[in-house]
């Protein structure tokens, strides 16, 4: 796993190691510009003729310092500098000073010369306004000329919380960040501002940001095999876990169907579907593997004997929004004494019933995207994805429950732990019966005696590589939901190999 903080947590990691290691600054800054160039260097980049423009804060003094090194390997650098002197860091007038001493080409004015990159170190992670007048001029001066584009740190405009465009953003088709990428880097709209995107060492340690809860993390593809359910070899089908899926309605099987055979697709040993009896053929055809209970109405007795079988339950997938699927829901959610994921109808189902989110613990998962959180939380959408990170917060402390609120950047969060944002996926996945496959993971994983956070993490990342998977074999137009499934058994199989190495 690796860290994705934003820019005040980056900041105090900064001073910590200033501070309390005794780091200088400019050691900092040194190491920053060297990795910048070697990054420059290993992905093959043309540094025959380089542009540096630098502003007058730290991100600035890095510019400077890359000019510099530059320089010293027999490049051409020349050096746009537009901050102010009156307003210059320390260590930003320091690098200045010696850049000037070297005799490198400081500039005032953007140069008609082409360049053949263009290095934006003109703000840092710090920005928190709009840019506009000059820099804005600048900015887009510098997206329109002619070069690869290199962003030191974060693109010059990205919010490096929220990946906010400030006003305007330097397009940056490489960003070298300093010890850890920014969650602004991440999040969309910024993500498409900062390229590529690759963390340099510079001597800050991504450990401190351990014991600061608010720090997203996300997971790589290496750390598949660690994060899997153990599979012993003295077991049996209820070593794995019975799980009980509440899914489906008249014309919805197939979301029983997938969101089934997600779960067994994970790991579950034993998975029961509880649908409408409309729904019994088709599933009995479709998944012959999954255990099948059938009802015609509520039925509370039936409805209590399952919650009692079971080692974990989902519900919500297909199941409609009626009276007897209400009735299904705030039965499931008074009596249950396992862990449950609550997903899709069932979340709409659950805003009318609020209440029953001050009575759950951290045993309850609930996966709702942008349109079900506004619903159940009140709050517009548009605010959502905006402060997406802040609400999912408040929403934690509030409810003890796992939130995983799904979009083209997943968040799982939980009062108490690290948000995960999820990588991984594309936009192959954007298709009807997606949300069904990934609550059958979650709930597979939740099954086995993964903790909820931990199988919500890990089931919205496997569901993830699952697309990639899928789309690298049919491309991004043709992949159906039932495709994802096969996807995450190749994910799973690979992690399986690369742990036995």
């Amino acid at each position: 796993m690796r860290y994705l903080p934003d820019g005040n947590q980056m900041k105090e990691a900064d001073r910590y190691t200033i501070e309390e290691l005794g780091v200088p600054s400019l050691v900092l800054m040194e190491r920053a510009a060297l990795q910048t160039v070697e990054l420059m260097e290993k992905k093959g980049i043309d540094m025959s003729r380089v542009l540096v423009v630098c502003g007058s804060g730290n991100n600035g003094g890095d510019g400077f310092a890359v000019a510099r090194i530059l320089t010293e390997k027999g490049r051409r650098a020349d050096i746009l500098f537009v901050g102010k002197e009156s307003s210059m860091s320390s260590e930003c007038r320091r690098q200045k000073e010696i850049a000037e001493k070297m005799g490198l080409n400081i500039l005032t004015e953007f140069p008609r010369a082409c360049y053949s990159v263009v290095v934006d170190a003109v703000f840092g992670v710090g920005l928190s306004r709009e840019i506009e007048g000059k820099y804005r001029d600048l900015i887009e001066i510098m997206n329109s000329a002619h070069g690869y584009k290199v962003a030191v740190d974060i693109p010059s405009g990205v919010c490096a919380k929220s990946g906010k465009i400030l006003g305007t953003a330097f397009r940056a088709d490489l960003t070298a960040a300093m010890a850890c990428v920014k969650a602004g880097c991440e999040l969309y709209p910024g993500k498409n501002m900062a390229g590529e995107t690759e963390a340099v060492p510079i001597g800050i340690n991504p450990k401190l940001f351990d014991g600061n809860e608010d720090v997203l993390f996300t997971y790589d593809r290496t750390d598949i095999p660690s994060l899997l359910p153990a599979r012993p070899a003295d077991s049996h089908k209820g070593t794995y876990g019975k799980l009980l899926m509440i899914t489906g309605s008249r014309g919805m099987a197939g979301a029983a169907c997938l969101a089934a055979r997600a779960a067994y697709t994970a790991g579950a040993g034993l998975v029961r579907v509880y649908t409408p009896e409309s729904n019994r053929q088709i599933i009995q055809q479709n998944l012959p593997e999954a255990v099948l209970t059938c009802y015609e109405e509520y039925d509370e007795e039936q409805l209590d004997e399952l919650l009692g079988w079971a080692d974990a339950v989902c519900i919500g997938c297909g199941i409609g929004t009626d009276a007897t699927a209400e009735k299904m829901l705030v039965g499931t959610l008074s009596k249950a004494e396992v862990p449950c994921v609550v997903d899709a109808d069932g979340i709409n189902l659950l805003g009318r019933h609020r209440e029953l989110l001050e009575q759950t613990g951290g045993d309850l998962i609930l996966t709702p995207h942008i349109m079900e959180m506004s619903r159940l939380t009140g709050i517009p959408a548009s605010d959502i994805k905006e402060n997406r990170l802040d609400i999912l917060r408040h929403a934690s402390d509030k409810c003890a429950a796992v939130w995983v609120l799904k979009d083209s950047r997943t968040i799982a969060a939980q009062k108490g732990r690290h948000p995960f944002i999820n990588l991984a996926g594309n936009s192959a996945m954007a298709k009807a019966g997606s949300g069904d496959v990934l609550a059958g993971v979650i709930s597979g994983l939740l099954a086995q005696g993964a903790a909820p956070f931990e199988s919500a993490a890990l089931g919205v990342y496997l569901h993830a590589c699952g697309g990639d998977e899928s789309r690298e074999r049919l491309g991004s137009y043709s992949v159906l939901a039932g495709d994802l499934i096969r996807g995450i058994q190749e994910c799973i199989k690979k992690a399986e190999e690369q742990k036995k190495k």
